[in-house]
């Protein structure tokens, strides 16, 4: 067995272990609030979330991987150079996904991909081998590192908007009735968190199946960037073993830990993450359902009653995003600059 294909066996597993803390991180998010409301069993709750996220890249297409896959040109890359900067921004996103989810932080598995992913790329294949999209963000274009940008730093923003009017708006239409209204939330619920299951599958479950992806691509096993539909029932499956096995920390801080959440606040908070997912994959801007979910949740609560919110909490939690992308740059660079080595070594 060759080094080019030991290292594509190892990507693939690696892969499986990224998605799988993804689903520590993104899915925990999506039932924390529907199990926290306790209008849903913990179990019930996962099931559905893991269907649907199941279903989302299956049924919608692959516009986000497509983007996170090709903004970096790592034909400029030799053979082992090529697989040495695919692995060390999936250990660079790796590594930060475990050190938040150590501390019960809900970080962004997405950032920490395209973190790593920069890091490694200048590293190995330089500036002028990553699309930044400039000069198409000049002609009113979205693509490259502009696309992924706008995707992963404006969602948590728009999520906070949404989630803020969607709770003004269920005010104002329920305002003159009782609780005697909650058993229609609480049928809503199976609904919404389904809705934003499909959506964290048909954007956010994405990212993994781009960088295996760019490894068939980097090892000569295709010809141009695709993605196989086994590489698609894989990813989403670790995914959901993920979901199933890991993220109670992070349920406990979103769900309980942020304000008292009731079945209202569960349901426009999957309402308004699953609206901000669908409209980025519409365009195929990567997101990271973790940030759009607090901040759509920050958002609910806002619009409630914004003393109620624990935003000292909050603040370690955005604190989480605004070094994940810079750390992960670094982690992707000093991963592709030891693989490089080894990896020369070796050859």
């Amino acid at each position: 067995m060759d080094l080019t294909l030991i290292l594509l066996i190892l990507t693939i597993v690696t892969v499986f272990a990224y998605d799988f803390t993804n689903g520590f991180h993104d899915a925990a998010d999506m039932v924390a609030t529907a199990i926290a409301s306790r209008a849903m069993k913990s179990s019930v709750a996962i099931a559905i979330v893991s269907i649907f996220t199941f279903l989302g890249p299956l049924l919608v297409g692959l516009a986000v991987a497509d983007t996170v896959g090709t903004f970096i040109d790592i034909s400029a890359a030799e053979g082992t150079q090529a697989q040495a900067l695919v692995i060390a921004a999936l250990l660079a996103a790796i590594s930060y996904n475990l050190i938040t989810w150590k501390f019960g932080l809900p970080s962004s598995s997405s950032n920490s991909l395209a973190g790593g992913l920069v890091g490694a790329g200048l590293f190995v294949v330089g500036n002028t081998h990553i699309n930044w999209g400039i000069e198409a963000l000049k002609q009113h274009h979205l693509e490259g590192i502009m696309k992924v940008v706008v995707g992963l730093f404006a969602s948590p923003f728009l999520g906070f908007i949404v989630g803020f009017i969607i709770m003004k708006l269920i005010f104002f239409t329920f305002k003159r009735f009782t609780i005697k209204i909650r058993p229609l939330f609480v049928v809503s619920q199976y609904f919404s968190v389904a809705w934003l299951g499909f959506s964290h599958g048909a954007n956010d479950a994405q990212k993994g199946m781009a960088i295996i992806g760019m490894m068939l691509l980097a090892s000569g096993e295709t010809q141009h960037f695709s993605i196989p539909l086994w590489v698609i029932v894989m990813c989403t499956s670790a995914i959901t073993l993920g979901t199933m096995f890991g993220g109670w920390s992070i349920i406990k801080t979103l769900g309980f830990e942020l304000y008292r959440i009731r079945v209202i606040h569960s349901v426009a908070n999957q309402l308004g993450a699953a609206l901000v997912n669908t409209l980025a994959t519409a365009i195929g801007a990567p997101t990271s359902t973790t940030q759009v979910v607090t901040a759509t949740l920050l958002g609910n609560g806002a619009a409630e009653k914004p003393s109620h919110v624990g935003w000292r909490r909050a603040g370690h939690i955005i604190a989480g995003w605004l070094f994940n992308v810079p750390v992960s740059i670094v982690l992707g660079a000093l991963y592709a600059y030891l693989l490089t080595h080894l990896l020369g070594a070796l050859s």
